[in-house]
């Protein structure tokens, strides 16, 4: 298992009512594939912000990050999952101390 931060950006047209189970279904997911959130520092989201250029014609997102453990074999299953989700505008996969996932 190996520590990795999430970022993700979450569509900006949703409400805060469906943020809330979009994180909590990638949290799920995160323990599906054998890992686990972190509960030290489980969810940070930082909420709405500019987007540095639009996304799909969006020029707002919101922003989640999430520190969590998981199996390097399982990154790629994680990373799949959130590039096929149509709420997820984008995200990346990093473990701490500036390596790519």
């Amino acid at each position: 298992m190996r520590d990795y931060e999430l970022m993700y950006i979450v569509r900006p047209n949703l409400s805060d009512d469906e943020i809330s189970p979009i994180v909590e279904r990638i949290n799920n997911y995160v323990a599906t594939l054998g890992g686990q959130v972190k509960e030290v520092i489980q969810t940070s989201p930082w909420g709405r912000r500019r987007l540095a250029y639009n996304i799909e014609n969006f020029q707002d997102g919101y922003y989640v990050v999430t520190n969590l453990l998981l199996d390097p074999r399982q990154a790629s299953e994680l990373e799949r999952s959130l590039r096929l989700s149509d709420d997820i505008l984008r995200h990346m996969l990093v473990r701490p101390g500036g390596t790519e996932a």
